[in-house]
């Protein structure tokens, strides 16, 4: 099952500029996930509650809510472009820009 779930998500994976991110950013479901994540593994283990798998992402820093100083970077750049995934109620984000600094 989970597999298929993986393969349903991975087929909604898509790109979105940060102008539609934001509103969600406003009401805290963004959530930042490192490049080194598979957005599709990180919106299965979220969609499945897997508590554990996902507290352990959350404690290594792999799994972010942006910071103020993201915010205010991305807000100057609407068009900015993340890799995004909708699990409700969150939308999970990669910054594919990250992998630059």
């Amino acid at each position: 099952m989970t597999q298929d779930l993986k393969h349903e998500l991975s087929e909604m994976v898509a790109p979105a500029d940060w102008a539609w991110i934001s509103p969600h950013a406003n009401r805290g479901a963004v959530v930042v996930v490192d490049q080194s994540l598979d957005l599709a593994e990180v919106g299965v283990a979220i969609a499945t509650d897997n508590v554990t798998v996902v507290n352990h992402w959350i404690a290594e820093a792999l799994l972010t809510k942006p910071s103020p100083f993201q915010l205010e970077i991305w807000d100057q750049t609407a068009k900015k472009q993340f890799q995004s995934l909708i699990v409700q109620p969150f939308v999970l984000v990669q910054d594919p820009a990250a992998d630059e600094n």
